[in-house]
């Protein structure tokens, strides 16, 4: 089974900036579509960023458009979210998941059954 571990997060005051990290076991991240999720206390997981396999084609929600970049780096079976510009809203459990293709995420994402433990983000204000 592949395995996705987040990490990256933490406290960082409103307008700082975090990398997360999403590595991944058991599986290369070849021809494979990512994405980040969020969950903030008390709110539905929502969806953040997308990336398809060969990084060539991106997709972000428009609530972080501008602010956030997601990548890919194949090699390390590793993808990263780039969040800039933070803000108190984006304070959430980060998480990452995976799908055959982008749009099957984009399409599908709020079926999936597995989730990793997430990396909490604050953003203090």
């Amino acid at each position: 089974q592949v395995q996705l571990v987040e990490s990256g997060g933490g406290l960082v005051q409103a307008g700082g900036s975090l990398r997360l990290s999403c590595a991944a076991s058991g599986r290369t991240f070849s021809s494979v579509a990512l994405g980040w999720f969020r969950q903030a206390p008390g709110k539905e997981r929502e969806f953040v960023a997308a990336i398809s396999w060969s990084g060539g084609s991106t997709y972000y929600a428009d609530s972080v458009k501008g602010r956030f970049t997601i990548s890919r780096d194949n090699a390390k079976n590793t993808v990263y979210l780039q969040m800039n510009s933070l803000k108190p809203d984006d304070t959430a459990v980060y998480y990452c998941n995976r799908a055959a293709t982008v749009q099957t995420m984009l399409e599908r994402w709020a079926g999936f059954g597995s989730w990793g433990q997430g990396t909490q983000v604050t953003v203090s204000s």
